[in-house]
């Protein structure tokens, strides 16, 4: 199995060296890991040039694009994704292709790091019970931290969707017209907790607005993003 890992990445020199590090120290290796520099002004690029991976540019700002420019790019049979401030596990990939067969799609849970133990305990099972309700009304909740694609059937269907946000989970409900979209409970990605830094009732208000279809302002002004 030929897996290529896309990272997205807008000005993240501070987080990517330690998404990076995760990626490369998987216990199944990546065919091959790219991070889309999505019009950064720092220094995105020359981080991810010193790792030895491949470095796509994608002008046009937002994360929709920069995971699709990922998602053309790739040269594997199954296109993993995960965010710049987020560090995976190292059995991560090796959980997901376990699961594989059968599916057009895979996704797990997210965790805060660099938080209260409390914090990152809430983080997880919330999003866990989360996960599994959604799947048991037969919603998919793809997260862009933490999915992997079968890029041919991805690729059918079109690939993201042009939106300031939720374009992971819209992805998602396409693909399940094509096939079996298969959440993976092991296979978890821990995440900054920078989403929080306007509460954690801000933070789920935006999530409800974000389920119901309305992800305008998800990252509030100048968010990262932006169209």
């Amino acid at each position: 199995m030929r897996i290529s890992v896309v990272i997205p990445a807008h000005n993240e020199e501070a987080f990517l060296p330690k998404a990076l590090q995760a990626v490369l120290a998987q216990t199944l290796p990546p065919f091959e890991v790219i991070v889309v520099d999505n019009a950064s002004t720092d220094r995105t690029r020359e981080v991810a040039e010193g790792f030895g991976v491949r470095v796509v540019y994608c002008p046009r700002k937002g994360v929709a694009y920069a995971r699709q420019a990922g998602l053309l790019a790739a040269r594997g049979e199954w296109v993993a994704m995960t965010d710049a401030d987020s560090i995976p596990l190292p059995t991560w990939l090796q959980s997901l292709a376990r699961h594989a067969e059968g599916a057009v799609a895979l996704y797990g849970p997210l965790r805060f790091y660099g938080v209260s133990p409390w914090t990152a305990f809430v983080s997880e099972w919330g999003y866990r019970a989360f996960l599994n309700l959604m799947a048991f009304l037969g919603k998919p909740n793809l997260a862009g931290a933490n999915m992997m694609l079968l890029r041919e059937a991805t690729l059918k269907v079109g690939g993201f969707p042009e939106v300031e946000a939720r374009e992971d989970v819209l992805l998602g409900w396409k693909l399940k017209r094509m096939g079996r979209v298969r959440y993976v409970p092991e296979a978890l990605v821990l995440t900054s907790p920078r989403r929080l830094k306007g509460g954690w009732g801000r933070f789920l208000a935006q999530q409800v607005k974000n389920l119901l279809g309305d992800p305008r302002g998800y990252f509030g002004e100048g968010g990262g993003r932006e169209r």
